[in-house]
């Protein structure tokens, strides 16, 4: 199994305090991350499942929370059976206002060689679905910078 690691980040004028709000309402997933449901709870050992795909072709993604830090941080451990590894956003503020967000996968890639070589063709599409998605997360909290 091969490990990788991606990470997407934005800047914006919205507080810090409020992206985490967004981000964490587990139901608006649909309105900011591209072709993803999601839903479950909050806090540590908290379970997630998030649903992506288009129409009948997607899988699921099941996750639990492992780290909680109310307004900058959650992380999760992947748990399903096509996904698995970790991943975290983190939100902080900026002197004189606004805030940075960051969201960062480390996973483990199914298939061996297969999955490899998928992930080179994968790797650019993914964080440029990674970086719409924080566009659109920070624009639904307050306003771009």
């Amino acid at each position: 199994m091969s490990r990788v690691s991606i990470s997407a980040d934005v800047t914006c004028d919205a507080p810090a305090d409020k992206v985490f709000e967004v981000l964490t309402d587990w139901p608006r997933h649909a309105e900011w991350m591209p072709f993803t449901r999601a839903e479950g709870g909050h806090g540590v050992g908290a379970e997630l499942v998030g649903r992506t795909g288009v129409g009948p072709v997607g899988f699921t993604d099941t996750m639990v929370i492992t780290e909680w830090t109310p307004g900058r941080r959650v992380a999760v451990r992947h748990t399903g059976r096509l996904v698995r590894g970790e991943a975290w956003f983190e939100t902080a503020p900026l002197p004189g206002g606004g805030s940075t967000v960051l969201w960062a996968e480390r996973l483990d890639l199914p298939l061996g060689p297969l999955g490899r070589a998928g992930w080179v063709l994968l790797r650019r599409p993914v964080r440029a679905l990674m970086l719409l998605g924080l566009r659109r997360l920070v624009r639904l909290a307050g306003a771009t910078r």
